[in-house]
């Protein structure tokens, strides 16, 4: 998901050099849901911001302290995110936002052969996802965007190659919760997964078996623990977890049995 799922996310505290000048700070952070590939290598070059919602191309502003480098998705799950921009803006409404791929995009598969990851020139120039937040002086907001790879690649029926369509989750992380625990035995990544009508969000465990879905809409969810086929343990599911807005739920230890 370029948006990988995209999640926005926006924190809010004073900031006094902020306020002296009459302007906001906006932060950009990646996050990622995770995919069954070995690696996904994408190519950020810039990530922009528009400050209002209308349909042409100009008004893009790009935000300073950009790094263009390429980043590997898969690195960014269980809850680790990747800061891309930290920039003052002027107030005002902050409409859109936007990140520049480039071309060097590559998808390693789970056998170990690298193949390219080609990305349509629409792609590379950026999936605009509307904000509409209106930017006060002296305030911090910080934008999550969460990358869904499952959903973002996709298999060319033509060639056998392989497409990136960037799906990216936009999520206010001041107006949600997180939902985090361990999972043990931790013989491998875990998946898991906070559904209910609404929403699906997704998290690998870390090696040691610690997890942390962030930007979780309030409301009731079922928690499903997926280990690996190969580690020979069972699914394990939570039903009726509470989240609250701005509260984290900690499951504690999650115990697979064996199958």
């Amino acid at each position: 998901m370029l948006i990988v799922a995209m999640a926005v996310t926006m924190f809010y505290s004073c900031d006094d050099d902020s306020d002296a000048e009459g302007k906001a700070r906006v932060k950009v952070s990646m996050t990622d849901a995770p995919g069954d590939y070995k690696n996904v290598f994408i190519d950020v070059q810039d990530v922009k911001v528009k400050s209002n919602i209308s349909a042409d191309e100009e008004g893009w502003v790009s935000l300073s302290g950009v790094e263009p480098r390429i980043y590997d998705l898969l690195e960014l799950t269980g809850g680790v995110t990747q800061l891309l921009a930290n920039s003052e803006l002027e107030t005002g409404t902050l409409g859109q936002i936007r990140v520049i791929l480039g071309p060097d995009n590559t998808l390693v598969l789970n056998d170990g052969s690298e193949v390219p990851l080609s990305t349509p020139s629409a792609q590379q120039s950026g999936l605009k996802l509307q904000v509409n937040q209106e930017l006060q002086a002296g305030m911090e907001y910080e934008y999550l965007l969460d990358f869904d790879v499952d959903q973002s690649i996709v298999r060319s029926g033509n060639s056998g190659g392989y497409i990136l369509k960037p799906v990216i989750r936009l999520v206010n992380l001041e107006s949600t919760g997180t939902i985090e625990g361990e999972v043990q035995p931790s013989l491998s990544q875990s998946v898991v997964k906070a559904a209910n009508a609404n929403h699906n969000i997704t998290a690998y465990a870390a090696t040691d078996g610690k997890f942390s879905l962030n930007g979780v809409p309030p409301g009731t969810y079922q928690v499903t623990v997926t280990p690996a086929i190969a580690s020979g343990l069972e699914v394990k599911v939570i039903n009726n977890v509470q989240v609250s807005s701005g509260a984290s739920v900690d499951l504690d230890v999650i115990f697979l049995n064996e199958l």
